[in-house]
């Protein structure tokens, strides 16, 4: 494959060209996904306390209370008696039936509310070892299925006292169906939930499949959890400026290779090696990025691509992986149907976070 990295200014002299994510495509092992299933860097540091409640907004402070409760309510003991469990969680007792009703809390609410703050810190509040509390993306979850297949998977967090999910969102049929037995398996095993989402459960897969066909899966789903609904504004632009405007090329292209660690590609090449790389694979390809450079920003053009990007942006700021770009402003990344669409609350999950990191970045263009 040719490189799509933009050549460099003839008047810059740089030790090392940037790379490009283009010529990456990383392999990650089952056990890299097991043993990744743990709060992002973003939120390695956060706990209950350093999250700031709006004043204005009485469902945070709450939210706060009652998570704190559950995760105090999570440090009885289980059925592997604290013992460490090795890899695929072989050799460990059968943990005892779940109390009756709900078994998880569930967080809805708009982007940008702190939900996976707080979703985060319930995981570092949980009184148990790292290897028996599991954190990640639905994503995520849904790959980990696929890496080591349903009956594995079960068996593999069956002995943990915690599973948390992040954006949890179904998007076709299958995943309901999915979703809905892996839950049901854990829950029995005495594992308990907790998750992130902008939907209630009782809509999730609204507007995107014929949902009335698997009501009673995802009826399924919402009896697992007690639904927690927090309200606000996207903390990212609360009282902030605006994101900056879009740099051009020849400013991006300086950065990249100002900066030691940066990448450096063409958006629309971007777009296209992300469809051979599977999405399970997009945090192995940010790995060790100190920023990302990208030129020509423009709109995606199908939503099967937008869908792959915002799994990108998902993965950049959870490193806290800073992004310059020549372009469009992220904010003209989907079209009108896009955002009025079934996947609208994704869409503008991605556009907050892609501003967030373009704020971030503004620091190295003004370095140029």
């Amino acid at each position: 494959m040719s490189s799509s990295t933009p050549s460099a200014p003839v008047d810059e002299i740089a030790d090392a060209a940037p790379l490009s994510l283009c010529a990456l495509e990383p392999y990650v092992p089952a056990d890299r996904l097991v043993a990744e299933m743990v709060p992002p860097p973003r939120f390695d540091s956060v706990r209950f306390r350093t999250y700031l409640p709006d004043s204005n907004q009485p469902s945070q402070s709450a939210a706060v209370s009652v998570l704190e409760g559950f995760a105090g309510g999570l440090g009885g003991a289980h059925a592997v008696g604290g013992a460490r469990r090795g890899f695929l969680g072989f050799g460990r007792a059968k943990a005892p039936k779940a109390p009756a009703g709900p078994r998880g809390v569930y967080l809805d609410g708009g982007y940008g509310v702190g939900k996976t703050h707080l979703l985060a810190s319930l995981w570092h509040a949980t009184p148990a070892e790292p290897e028996l509390k599991a954190f990640g993306t639905f994503v995520e979850l849904t790959n980990l299925v696929g890496a080591l297949g349903f009956q594995q998977t079960v068996r593999t967090l069956s002995g943990h006292r915690l599973l948390c999910i992040d954006e949890f969102e179904l998007d076709d049929p299958g995943d309901t169906v999915l979703v809905s037995s892996l839950l049901g398996k854990l829950v029995e095993a005495g594992v308990a939930l907790a998750a992130t989402s902008n939907t209630l459960p009782g809509k999730l897969g609204e507007g995107r499949f014929a949902a009335v066909d698997f009501l009673r899966e995802i009826q399924g789903l919402s009896a697992h959890f007690r639904t927690l609904r927090i309200d606000g504004e996207d903390y990212r632009h609360r009282g902030l400026p605006e994101a900056p405007a879009p740099y051009s090329d020849d400013q991006v292209t300086k950065a990249a290779y100002a900066t030691p660690g940066s990448s450096l590609d063409d958006f629309p090449h971007l777009l296209d090696h992300l469809s051979r790389v599977h999405p399970s694979r997009y945090g192995a390809l940010t790995d060790g990025l100190t920023a990302v450079c990208l030129t020509d920003v423009r709109p995606v053009p199908d939503q099967s691509t937008a869908l792959r990007l915002v799994v990108l942006a998902d993965r950049l700021y959870d490193r806290e992986v800073p992004v310059l770009a020549s372009g469009l402003p992220f904010d003209r990344l989907f079209s009108e149907e896009m955002l009025n669409g079934g996947y609208r609350k994704k869409y503008f999950r991605a556009i907050s976070r892609l501003t967030a990191l373009a704020r971030d970045a503004k620091r190295l263009a003004e370095a140029v």
